[in-house]
């Protein structure tokens, strides 16, 4: 890989790895986002103690609404809100970028709702 290629890798410390809330929630809505301007989902989940949070999420190509319901996945809970569209987005669910689409961050066996990426 020529260094052109290469990734952007910023360093940062422990501490700042710390801030990142990173846990495990359980996905109880899907909705279609029409409005969205990549196939998307509007999606609800419960992160226990964290309470239930929403967000606007473009893993329409790969996974349909009663694939995504009761599954478990993982977001970032600690970022600021964000506007998308006429959809208020309040957390960032984590997934992976492919030719095929984004393959999201999901649990490989149940753990508690608000459980943090250790």
């Amino acid at each position: 890989m020529s260094e052109a290629n290469t990734p952007t890798q910023v360093e940062i410390s422990w501490a700042d790895f710390e801030k990142v809330l990173l846990v495990v929630g359980t996905v109880v809505r899907v909705e279609p986002f029409p409005e969205a301007r990549k196939p998307a989902w509007k999606v609800w989940v419960d992160f226990g103690p964290y309470g239930e949070k929403k967000t606007s999420a473009q893993i329409a190509q790969l996974y349909g609404a009663e694939a995504l319901l009761g599954r478990q996945i993982v977001g970032v809970i600690n970022l600021p809100e964000k506007q998308i569209g006429p959809f208020r987005s309040q957390f960032l669910l984590t997934g992976f970028h492919t030719d095929e689409g984004v393959v999201i961050t999901a649990v490989e066996r149940p753990v508690p709702n608000g459980a943090r990426l250790a």
